[in-house]
This record gives C-alpha cells, structure tokens and sequence, in this order.
C-alpha cells in the first residue's frame, strides 16, 4: 500500500517549486531517492530513523523505507467546475489520488503574479473549495435523481439513501465540504453509497502554507488563519518555504543540517509534509528485518497480523501460521536478534493479533 497525493492549488503559489524540491530530494536515512514515475508523477520515501537503528543491530544488505506517491497537478483557476482552464482534467486527477497537498501562498515575491492580485491564503482556500464543492454537488445530484426513482418503488434502502443525500446536497450548497458532513445515523449500507460517489471533497486534505525566505519558523497571522481552519475541519496543516526546500535539495546531509539549524528548524518542511501525509489515512508501519533487506511496510491501523503478512505476498496471508513479533526497543535492550530469543522478548501472535506501529514481524506461512 502507497499513498498517492496530489498538490493541487492556485497558479503561482509554489507547487512546481515544491514538487521539484521533491525530485531532487534524497532521504538520507534510507538513501531512497525519488524516483520520477512520469513529468508530474513521482514516488518519496517516507523518512523513519527506525530503519537505521534496526540496521545497528541486525546485519543486513539493503533498507527500504515505504513509499508516498506526489502527482503534481496542475493549477486551478476560478471556474474549473465548468470547465474553465484544465478545470475537468484538473478534478480528474483529483479523484485519482488518496489525499490532497493543498499548497497556499503565504509568500509576498513581487516578482511572482498572484492571479488574485492580493496575497489572501484563506480566500485562495475557499476558491479552491468551493470548484471542488461544486463538482461534488453536481456528483450528488446526478445520484439522488437515481434514489428518487428507486424509492418511489418502495425501496426502503433507497430511500435511506435519499434522505442521507438530500441533507448532504444541503451540506455541500452551504459550502460545507463532505468530510465535515455527518450521515443522519450510523449504516453500513449509507456508508458504502457515499463510497461510492467518490466524492472530491471528502478526501483527507493537508494544508502546505509556502511561507517567505524570512519566515520558515515563524507563524504569521495568515498560517495561524489556515491551521484554525484545518482544525474546523478535519484536515491538518503544516508551514514551510518551498524556495528553502528547493535550496535543501541540492545539500549534502551535514550540510542540511547546517542550514536547518541556522534557521531554527529540525527537519526540512518536505520531511515533515511526507511524514504527515503518510500519517494522514491512518496508515502505519511495521517492518521486516534479514540478511537480504531490512524493509518498512505500509498497512492501515488496525490491521491484523494475516492482512499485513499479505502485503509482502498473498501466499504469506493464505498460509499464515503465526507471526514472531519484537520491538525496537527491546531489540536495542538485547543488542542482537539471537539474545532476543534467549531473553524471550520475541512474542508468538496468531490470526487475531493487530498489528502495532514500528513492530519487527518474521512471519511463518504454509501454502
């Protein structure tokens, strides 16, 4: 499992400029570079210094982190939910992608055009939102025509259904986005239809505030405006300056961290935007650890021990048997994998165990 996340935003407001920091970025625990899938698609290792730290203590003859995959999307103008600009292509690609890197001027270069004239990271958000609001009321709309005709037959389901979808067609023209919309009450069936609309709007949102050279650590009014809003709904933001991340890219390890601590700062703002979008469908990680590779894997919270052992291969989760599950710390306790069997820090789960963060898992399979 990858997470793919598109950068989406206004034109002008630093998007190429952060996804090229991307492409020329390396992430130095792992020494995993971004590897360019096509122009505007590429994949980001997620930086864990849990990997290196296992490497102290199990020999091993490569590491591989997991994956983000960043879809650089082209800018949207005003209008794009009728097509304005690349507006159709632009929602297209929008659906494609788990989550949405919603990057915001914060800047004030007058060198680079703003189209609005006037630097504004709020109102350039809700001009964002309300394309994408639009787009999901038409998607809504063209569903609840169908519910209606279903319900005139009698169908108790369907009509559940129309209800759920007359509340949330008011949600959205109030220009409230769809994951701020609460169903009228708790059913796996109103669940799997509002799946099933795929609605923009409904996606996991992180809010990226592309701040001045002279402010990479600061929060001005405008970044404390975007986070209150990020916390109203149900998104989350972070603050970095796609220029100095730019700059970054192009540094040796010691020499980054040089520049990091000139300016106050402890990670670059591109570690931290990777980590949080990693974090932010709930996903987690745990790890393989041998002679061949010390390997981090990407599964959801709360997946259980059968459903991980699949991800490395369907044979592994047909023929599970049982997985033999240490940690890191009780690894760094003992020193070595063998003294960890001697202390008996290496637990035996079955079928119903579920997986934890940053588990070092051997799994035994017979197919």
């Amino acid at each position: 499992m990858s997470l793919s996340c598109g950068i989406v935003g206004l034109p002008n407001v630093g998007k190429s400029t952060l996804f090229n920091a991307l492409t020329a970025a390396a992430v130095e625990a792992a020494n995993y570079p971004f590897c360019t899938i096509d122009p505007n698609v590429g994949m980001v290792a997620v930086p864990d210094a849990r990997l290196q730290k296992i490497a102290t203590h199990i020999e091993t003859r490569k590491i591989v982190p997991t994956t983000v995959e960043f879809h650089d999307i082209a800018g949207l103008v005003r209008g794009a939910a009728r097509g304005e600009g690349l507006g159709n292509k632009f929602l297209g690609h929008i659906r494609s992608v788990d989550a949405i890197v919603h990057v915001l001027r914060c800047f004030s270069a007058s060198d680079v055009v703003h189209t609005e004239t006037t630097v504004n990271p709020q109102r350039d958000l809700e001009t964002v939102e309300a394309e994408l609001i639009i787009r999901d009321n038409e998607t809504v709309n063209t569903a609840l025509a169908r519910y209606r005709k279903l319900a005139k037959s009698g169908n108790k389901s369907a009509l559940a259904a129309q209800q759920m979808l007359e509340k949330l067609e008011q949600h959205l023209q109030n220009l409230h986005t769809a994951r701020t919309f609460t169903p009228p009450r708790t059913d796996k069936e109103l669940d799997i239809v509002l799946h099933a609309l795929h609605l923009l709007t409904a996606k996991a949102v992180l809010y990226v505030c592309n701040v001045d050279d002279a402010q990479p650590a600061t929060t001005s009014p405008q970044v404390q405006q975007v986070q209150d809003y990020a916390r109203r709904t149900q998104a989350q933001a972070i603050t970095l300056c796609a220029r100095i991340e730019a700059e970054l890219a192009q540094l040796e390890a010691a020499e980054q961290r040089e520049f990091l601590s000139a300016l106050g700062l402890q990670e670059s703002g591109l570690q931290r935007m990777i980590a949080a979008a990693y974090r932010l469908l709930g996903l987690q990680t745990y790890f393989t650890a041998g002679l061949k590779e010390i390997k981090a894997w990407t599964i959801a919270a709360g997946t259980r021990a059968p459903a991980a052992a699949g991800k490395i291969h369907s044979d592994f989760e047909r023929g599970f048997i049982c997985a033999e599950v240490f940690t890191l710390s009780d690894l760094q306790k003992a020193g070595n994998k063998a003294k960890l069997k001697e202390m008996g820090l290496i637990r035996t789960e079955g079928k119903d165990y579920v997986v934890q963060d940053g588990d070092i898992i051997e799994f035994r399979f017979n197919v």
